[in-house]
């Protein structure tokens, strides 16, 4: 049986880096869409279902675009290429043409980008997995 060789990727972003988008990035996944309230009803009358809404002031996606707006560009431009490496656009021996393309396509809005990815985590999980680092759960839960 021939095992899958992985490509020795030398990477800008770190993988604790990548764990701590990971859990984030789960956390913001569970969220809802925002419902319309009743304007008569409180929180506590509504069984608390407001934290589970996906809203523009979301803490936990605040938090994420901190997190991407304070990396550098190299940085930016590795996790991107990373989660189109997770998503199965490239294999993980495609790395330099998924890194070069996403150079040309970064822009100031990366945390936007990866906060529309519904899978952000199952892809980025991938990716480190594809390019032979640990993505272990235990790993990501303690971030």
């Amino acid at each position: 049986m021939l095992s899958k060789q992985t490509p020795d990727i030398e990477l800008s972003v770190s993988t604790e880096q990548v764990c701590f988008i990971i859990a984030k990035a789960r956390q913001f996944a569970v969220k809802d869409v925002p419902t319309i309230a009743d304007p008569a009803s409180n929180a506590s009358d509504d069984r608390m279902v407001s934290v589970l809404e996906a809203r523009a002031n979301d803490p936990v996606a605040q938090e994420i675009r901190a997190f991407v707006e304070a990396m550098d560009e190299d940085e930016k431009i590795d996790l991107v290429a990373l989660t189109w490496v997770g998503r199965g656009d490239y294999e993980a021996a495609e790395w330099a043409q998924a890194r070069e393309q996403a150079t040309a396509a970064h822009n100031d809005r990366t945390a936007d980008y990866l906060l529309g990815l519904p899978l952000l985590s199952e892809f980025l999980e991938d990716a480190l997995s594809d390019t032979g680092r640990n993505s272990e759960d235990e790993e990501i839960g303690r971030l």
